[in-house]
């Protein structure tokens, strides 16, 4: 049985109070009685020793041996004698009946008592008086009115043996365990009588419970009118009837609520796919014009106009740039936050990543008179290259902005045990307070431009590095100190070093402002883009060919000399795309030719399908100076 079962509990309650009663009771008994025997023994053994030694006195007043040895011999026939020993007034003994002690007692004028725990013996010791008897003649006058001493002529020595009063102690105790015995046996037979009245229903009770438990809520106890617990059991079944009751009425409304969750989920999905096609086309039709605004400022600008002209076209380009940059800030924040950035995470050599940096921006920072460190590392990394260089670029932008004397530093070196790389970009600005540290990477958010100078920027570009972090599983910090400059830092895994593929350029292959007389072939199905990018490369110097689909490009491969560079649109007519384009010309060239492809789209694996196709990635709109770096290189 366990003790948490009912039927050991109702055992239990009703077995304890006989058993401590039993137990009581007997102790009391046991206590009592083995007082009275301890007490009749003792008024015995001494009532025996003053009659031996009344008995004794006349044997010896007279010596007469034979006497006490028959006095001695009749007291050894009671009960509990051990022995019996005669001793006259000097201590020599007379007679001796039984065994003898090891040791005579101390024998005194008075009687006393000696208890051997060890031996279970009382030795009791009783002095011998001579008789003061009066023979004078019952009329004559006293001369004293006290009687004189009596005269001491020996001693008894009683001893008796404890062993019938211990022997009649333990029965006793035998008894009281016996009794109570008894006792709990009865209470037993009584408990368990009684208890079957009780725990019958209790344990229908439980298994009610239990059936309940289990999710039976349809099932009810039939109740007796005798049962005792008549009242519990209707009220569980009530209880029952109201849990299956709620049980069906919470079905209902999680099948509801679960139907209402569906319909919003399945409302979330289109509302998503329609906030991406429309991510997808804002993106394709606002870029492609704003990129063909942008070559054509760049081209009017190269003919000649007077000072008047001059200022309005500076101005009219300045508004174009901040409109492309607003523009491609807002559609990156907008793919990020909708999720439809995919991500090629690859082992990426930290020198080839930082090697178009420094070439790309040292220009801004000698705009300013900044110099731009950027500091070679072996490490490889993990990374999607694309993002990262776009995050990059943010940073060292975002830091020569804010600097103005001094310049930018970029490197990268390993932490926590070589397993993580932390790339930093660090300044000389103006500096961060740190209770602005957190907000710098909110949209719009700018420490000092409370008037919204497009100069000082737009207050996105910090924003854009968190969330493509945060996308790419990086991490983002910065330390700044106020007045002195900052550094933020990206921590990202480290990839195990691997020979680089990249084979290097020799810089000075091709004059970095000469294009004359390159060909190059435009790919592009929109009339203004085309016709955008045709004048602004024609102002180059360049012999430009202007296909709008694959089979024109075909058709001008097959009629003119092959180019020199293949600049492409992503979409094209008929569901055409520039990646084809570019693969069928190759293989109609029988040659591997330069090729960038420029595109407005929002497709997030597109720079990894160009990396993987030997393609350059240029994200729509692009400036006339980035297109005319990224020409010179690839012409390298």
């Amino acid at each position: 049985m366990k003790w948490s079962d009912i039927r050991t509990r109702v055992m239990v309650a009703a077995l304890l109070p006989v058993l401590i009663v039993g137990i009581l009771l007997s102790v009391a008994f046991l206590v009592g009685r083995s007082s009275d025997l301890n007490d009749a023994y003792q008024q015995r053994a001494r009532a025996l020793a003053r009659q031996l030694a009344s008995a004794s006195e006349y044997g010896i007043f007279s010596a007469n041996e034979t006497q006490l040895q028959s006095i001695g011999l009749g007291a050894a026939r009671e009960p509990d004698v051990r022995s019996v020993d005669i001793f006259d007034s000097k201590g020599i003994l007379l007679t001796r009946v039984g065994t003898p002690l090891l040791k005579s007692p101390e024998m005194g004028i008075q009687e006393s008592t000696v208890h051997d725990a060890s031996n279970a013996l009382d030795i009791l010791v009783q002095p011998v008086h001579g008789s003061q008897i009066s023979l004078d003649d019952v009329f004559e006058v006293q001369a004293q009115a006290l009687p004189p001493p009596a005269q001491l002529l020996g001693h008894v020595v009683l001893v008796m043996s404890r062993q019938s009063l211990t022997t009649l102690e333990r029965g006793m105790l035998l008894l009281g365990v016996l009794i109570t015995m008894i006792g709990l046996v009865l209470g037993a037979m009584v408990a368990f009588l009684i208890s079957r009245g009780v725990l019958t229903p209790i344990q229908q009770i439980s298994r009610q419970v239990a059936r309940l438990e289990n999710g039976e809520l349809d099932f009810r106890a039939l109740v007796e009118p005798s049962d005792p617990f008549a009242a519990l059991q209707r009220g569980l079944n009530s209880m029952a009837q109201h849990l299956q009751d709620n049980r069906q009425l919470l079905e209902y409304r999680v099948e509801k609520a679960t139907q209402d969750l569906r319909t919003q989920k399945e409302a979330a999905e289109e509302a998503t796919r329609t906030k991406s096609q429309f991510l997808a086309a804002a993106s394709h039709d606002l870029r492609q014009p704003s990129h063909a605004l942008g070559m054509f400022v760049e081209r009017l600008l190269q003919f000649p106009h007077g000072d008047e002209e001059e200022t309005v076209l500076d101005h009219l380009s300045a508004s174009v740039r901040a409109q492309q940059d607003l523009l491609d800030s807002l559609l990156d924040i907008a793919q990020l936050d909708a999720r439809t950035v995919n991500t090629s995470i690859r082992a990426l050599s930290v020198a080839d990543l930082f090697a178009p940096l420094a070439s790309g921006l040292h220009a801004q920072a000698d705009a300013k008179k900044l110099f731009l460190r950027v500091r070679q590392s072996p490490l490889w990394v993990l990374s999607d290259s694309a993002l990262l260089t776009r995050m990059l670029l943010n940073l060292i932008h975002n830091a020569l902005r804010y600097t103005e004397r001094g310049g930018v530093l970029v490197a990268c070196r390993p932490v926590q045990g070589h397993r993580i790389a932390r790339i930093q970009v660090w300044d000389t600005g103006v500096g961060i307070a740190p209770q602005h540290q957190r907000e710098i990477f909110k949209e719009f958010f700018q420490v000092s431009n409370n008037e919204r100078d497009r100069s000082k920027g737009l207050g996105l570009g910090l924003g854009i590095v968190e969330r493509t972090a945060r996308l790419l599983g990086h991490t983002v910090s910065v330390k700044s100190v106020l007045g002195r400059g900052s550094c933020f830092s990206i921590e990202l895994p480290l990839a195990p070093s691997q020979p680089s593929q990249n084979t290097l350029v020799d810089q000075n292959a091709m004059p970095l402002n000469e294009l004359q007389g390159v060909r190059l072939m435009v790919i592009d199905d929109d009339v203004l883009v085309a016709e955008a990018m045709h004048m602004l490369l024609s102002s180059w110097g360049c012999d430009v060919a202007v296909a709008s689909s694959i089979d024109a490009a075909l058709g001008l491969l097959r009629g003119n000399k092959t180019p020199q560079l293949i600049l492409t649109d992503y979409r094209l007519r008929a569901g055409e795309n520039g990646l084809d384009a570019v693969r069928l010309i190759r293989d109609e060239a029988k040659s591997s030719i330069p090729a960038c492809l420029m595109s407005g789209e929002v497709e997030g694996n597109l720079p990894n399908l160009c990396h993987d196709a030997g393609i350059h990635f240029l994200q729509k709109p692009v400036r006339p100076t980035v297109l005319r770096n990224q020409i010179l290189q690839l012409l390298r």
